[in-house]
């Protein structure tokens, strides 16, 4: 795998991992609640189901990871990346439109990348 397709898809992983940890366990800090606008009692309400996307941002990069050093290969990158540009892009259209930027469009350039040195 090419270099430049191996650094896309670390930032990606590592996208995905900053993810986890905002929305797993800083949800309800002042940061989280930065990060994502949120009001204190929203924050509160919400941070049950915070997490759980937290998870699913986790078993992404999991994915990825094994599609990058493990027995996953290619097709499992190609499917953790599908998966990401697809819930980005619905983030996008259902909750902010930087979400196509911040998640959809790395992953969109890692899997370009993927796709040319297959």
């Amino acid at each position: 795998m090419e270099t430049l397709s191996m650094i896309a898809i670390s930032i990606v992983i590592t996208l995905h991992l900053v993810f986890l940890v905002l929305e797993m366990f800083m949800w309800n800090t002042p940061l989280g609640r930065k990060t994502f606008g949120l009001k204190t009692e929203y924050a509160r309400q919400s941070a049950t189901l915070a997490a759980n996307q937290g998870l699913y941002n986790g078993f992404l990069a999991a994915g990825l990871l094994w599609g990058l050093v493990g027995s996953g290969g290619s097709d499992a990158l190609l499917f953790f990346l599908g998966c990401i540009i697809i819930a980005g892009t619905y983030g996008a259209i259902t909750v902010k439109p930087l979400i196509l930027w911040i998640q959809a469009l790395p992953a969109a350039i890692a899997m370009a990348l993927v796709l040319l040195t297959c």
